[in-house]
């Protein structure tokens, strides 16, 4: 689905790791969050991605293609690449597999070098830098006048589209407001699933 125009009430699904312990935890949920123009919340999706492992882009696209909102949704948004670690999500891949344009946006501008030279440490080394450069290029945008700009690639979008789709969904903050919700989830749903398993 090739995006064009960007409506007002555009349906996004804004996609955020939860907390995850390094040294202990072998996985970690993953929250998708649907919104309207990053507005109104239309649904909740979740799955889990291995702590620094491979599956970050099978379980994404499984997560959105398997979601009853997928009919309506228009554009895929992640917080930045990396799930759990450095378990990379390939955007080019995603977007291939659902069919929706995917933006992955970031606060801060990416250290591709730094990232690619931490996957040395990894295994397969080679497959992980090839989704880092498949990501593309880093682009620029100002959400809010007077604040700092947050960073983008995208895949199967014009990156002056999703400029306007960033900036039309960050309605609160700098940082859109799908990602922003998606965090909050995700971060308080991690924390009350390990509360109850230290409970038993």
């Amino acid at each position: 689905m090739k995006l064009t125009q960007v409506k007002p009430e555009i349906r996004v699904m804004g996609i955020d790791d939860g907390k995850y312990d390094p040294e202990r935890d072998e996985a970690t949920i993953v929250v998708g969050v649907v919104t309207r123009g990053g507005k109104w919340i239309d649904g909740v999706e979740a799955t889990t991605v291995t702590v620094d492992g491979t599956d970050a882009t099978d379980r994404i696209a499984e997560m959105v293609n398997n979601s009853r909102h997928k009919p309506q949704l228009r554009v895929i948004m992640t917080d930045g690449i990396t799930f759990a670690g450095f378990n990379l999500l390939d955007i080019a891949e995603l977007h291939r597999r659902t069919g929706l344009p995917v933006i992955a946006v970031v606060d801060r501008k990416p250290d591709v070098g730094s990232v690619l030279d931490a996957l040395d440490n990894l295994d397969r080394p080679d497959e992980r830098k090839k989704i880092v450069e498949r990501a593309g290029p880093v682009h620029e945008v100002v959400t809010k006048e007077g604040e700092k700009p947050v960073y983008f690639q995208c895949a199967g979008i014009e990156p002056e589209i999703a400029e306007v789709v960033v900036r039309k969904t960050a309605v609160r903050y700098r940082i859109p407001e799908p990602i922003r919700v998606a965090h909050f989830v995700a971060s308080a749903t991690s924390e009350a699933a390990k509360e109850l398993a230290r409970r038993g």
